[in-house]
């Protein structure tokens, strides 16, 4: 590699580096938006500058080597886990297409330039225009700004992505093997592609296992995080194993990964925050060290290679883009979005040229113009790519404000009652999965204290304190209430109605004896005493560790006020863990529970069971696992779908469903709420009188009579229900 002999690095000291560094990546976007530059552009820039051919403040050493080795699979990692799977499969197709022009144009248009314009041979001509095809997401982190990271262009680009990326290295992998043994080797390409289909077939089995039992028996976040970093890193160092690049498995890990990293979590906060705070700047750094602009203007012939091929690069990759702009009718900041997002070269590039040179299919020229493109491309990249994201983002924002999708935008504030220090966390976890992000939406965390002693308020001071540590955690604030009063069940619906909350989320109550109720005589009241939806939860393993939610609708449940508000917390529970949802209901309730989906659009995976009645609620006993989330809608006894099967509901999740994960709606029902009991009447309480033991024993033999009775009628039901 020619270049001018590196100036000896005036800093040396680690702590000092990584104090250059780290002032690097905060001045740089502060100083960059101001003249509405890219902030990536900055630190390429500002690689060059202190590197060794710029002012030879900093060397390019092994924290550079190895932080930006990091850099580049934690930037594919990311576009596999914020990748929507739905949206996937669904715009899969287009993503191939898209790849195939990617891969296709740059080859025959890289090719005959490189032989007509630079004068190569064809081999040589061929592994150049490979380089052309592959692409880095290098712009994804503007993407991710903006919020568009589950745009369907956006997910077309990074599946065509991975098509181009896989194509140049089958094409790498050829050439290299013609250059050392005289002849093409489809033995040896055969066996890379078999490599490839084993490699894929491990990692989807394996992974996915693991994972659910990891998180399983291990829920603190920063057990879960250091577990998924070496799951990257382990997929990235397999594929290069193999003989594949290691962007490829980061990406790969991603998208197995995907299914157990929701977007509002803890554990995606830090993933999110550690790439972009670090890793990615140290890479972006690292890549512009590389480039020595003295000899690119030092030698006309280098100058005139590095703009062939920076021309070339571009040119290549909007006519791709245009090309599947007219097959897919797409808009014009599509088109420009899949260009930006597709021109940059970085990571697979440079792989490319360094095999290249070493071997001798590329002299210096190349490989100094192949770092000029580098800076190049990833310029325009970065300033396509943020300009189609503001027109895109305005566009949405319009799009959301439409009469048709409004009401997803209400207020709907939620409250959640948080008792228990050790419970107070996950079940803040769980609603905010269901919570409406709506900007006038509102969180509350409610401890209420009936009697005032230090231990209690202690207690009480640490489920708060618990709560707002798990919503910080998703950059989320959530408003502590600590009250006094009579009884739980009078604070709560006080709260409801001073706060104007339209959701309760609270734990299940734990059936502490033999004449205890399942709900609970707290719940129980809170249930008599308020209208709105009450979410009661008690999960045995992390949400994001479910594999599948079963919900059980009874019929005429779409004539309640409530009912598109809990099918909505459903779709965004569903929407966030990246499962699917089957819902168990009669004919009318399908369509009215699909409708809602529909019209808020909610692309899940949602399935559809017939269940006529109550009866068949036993018959899913035996069709829950271990791993699902058994969601009950249940009603009031005021309400319009309740029958009286319904009191038989407790008896049934005690019985059947006692060791699986439950969760029970009571959707929100207008009506006159029964008075509650204040302070102003001693006499007033919400506890439920103790009945004798011969009645316990009367109604427990009555309970059997009819669960015999109901075991028997279905033996002989021919319908069974499947899911």
């Amino acid at each position: 590699m020619s270049r001018i002999a590196s100036i000896a690095p005036i800093v040396t000291d680690p702590v000092m580096i990584f104090f250059i560094v780290l002032v690097i990546i905060l001045l740089a976007p502060i100083l960059l938006n101001r003249l509405k530059i890219p902030h990536i552009i900055g630190m390429i820039v500002a690689g060059v500058a202190i590197g060794p051919y710029g002012i030879g403040l900093l060397s390019r050493d092994a924290s550079f080597e190895i932080f930006g080795q990091v850099g580049i699979l934690y930037l594919m990692f990311l576009a596999g886990i914020e990748i929507d799977m739905y949206h996937l499969k669904k715009n899969m197709s287009k993503g191939l297409t898209f790849g195939l022009y990617t891969f296709i144009i740059p080859m025959v248009i890289g090719t005959l330039t490189s032989v007509w314009l630079l004068g190569f041979s064809w081999l040589t001509s061929v592994l150049l225009a490979s380089m052309y095809a592959s692409h880095t997401l290098i712009a994804y982190p503007i993407v991710s700004r903006f919020g568009l990271n589950k745009s369907p262009v956006v997910i077309i680009t990074i599946a065509g992505t991975i098509v181009t990326v896989l194509g140049a290295l089958i094409v790498l992998a050829a050439v290299v093997g013609i250059w050392q043994d005289g002849a093409f080797n489809a033995l040896g390409l055969i066996a890379l592609l078999g490599r490839l289909v084993a490699y894929c077939l491990v990692i989807v089995y394996l992974f996915p296992r693991l994972t659910r039992w990891f998180f399983k028996r291990y829920s603190e976040p920063v057990t879960q995080f250091i577990y998924v970093l070496a799951m990257v890193f382990l997929a990235s160092y397999s594929a290069k194993a193999i003989g594949l690049e290691s962007v490829l498995g980061a990406f790969y890990a991603g998208l197995v990964l995907n299914r157990y990293i929701p977007n509002m979590s803890p554990l995606m906060n830090r993933i999110e925050f550690v790439g972009n705070a670090i890793f990615i700047p140290y890479f972006l750094i690292g890549v512009g060290m590389l480039i020595n602009v003295h000899v690119v203007m030092s030698s006309w012939q280098t100058l005139y290679v590095a703009m062939v091929m920076s021309v070339v690069a571009t040119i290549c990759k909007w006519l791709a883009a245009w090309c599947t702009q007219l097959t897919y009718h797409l808009s014009q900041p599509d088109r420009s979005m899949i260009f930006g997002l597709s021109n940059a070269q970085a990571a697979a590039t440079l792989a490319a040229v360094m095999i290249g040179y070493r071997m001798g299919i590329f002299n210096e020229d190349v490989l100094n113009g192949t770092i000029v493109m580098i800076l190049a491309t990833c310029t325009i990249s970065s300033i396509i790519t943020e300009r189609a994201a503001a027109r895109m983002r305005v566009a949405m924002l319009s799009d959301e404000s439409t009469p048709d999708t409004s009401s997803r935008d209400k207020a709907s504030n939620m409250l959640i009652s948080v008792s228990n220090p050790v419970t107070a966390s996950s079940l803040v976890d769980f609603a905010v999965l269901m919570h409406n992000p709506a900007r006038r939406s509102r969180l509350y965390a409610l401890n209420i204290i009936t009697n005032d002693n230090p231990g209690n308020r202690a207690i009480g001071r640490t489920c708060l304190e618990q709560a707002q540590q798990a919503a910080a955690a998703m950059d989320l604030s959530i408003e502590p209430i600590e009250r006094f009063d009579l009884n739980v069940t009078a604070g709560l619906v006080n709260t409801i109605k001073e706060r104007d909350i339209s959701e309760v989320v609270i734990g299940m109550h734990r059936k502490a004896t033999v004449i205890d109720s399942f709900f609970g005589s707290k719940i129980e009241q809170l249930i008599h005493d308020t209208h709105k939806m009450v979410v009661i939860t008690r999960c045995f393993i992390p949400v994001n560790a479910v594999t599948r939610i079963v919900v059980v609708v009874p019929p005429k449940a779409e004539y309640e006020t409530g009912f598109a508000q809990w099918v909505n917390s459903l779709g965004r529970l569903t929407r966030q863990i990246g499962c699917r949802i089957i819902f168990c209901c009669n004919t009318d309730t399908r369509r009215c529970v699909r409708g809602v989906l529909e019209r808020d659009r909610f692309e899940i995976r949602s399935e559809y069971r017939d269940v006529e009645g109550w009866d068949d609620f036993v018959l899913l006993a035996n069709h829950i696992l271990d791993d699902d989330l058994f969601v009950v809608v249940n009603a009031r006894r005021s309400s319009v779908s309740f029958s009286s099967s319904m009191d038989e509901l407790p008896m049934f999740l005690q019985k059947y469903f006692a060791r699986n994960n439950l969760v029970v709606i009571y959707p929100e029902q207008f009506g006159e709420s029964a008075v509650v009991p204040s302070a102003i009447d001693p006499l007033a309480s919400d506890f439920i009188a103790t009945p004798s033991s011969l009645w316990v024993r009367l109604a427990g033999f009555y309970r059997r009579l009819i669960v015999m009775r109901k075991r028997i009628t279905h033996r002989h039901r021919v319908k069974k229900i499947d899911l």
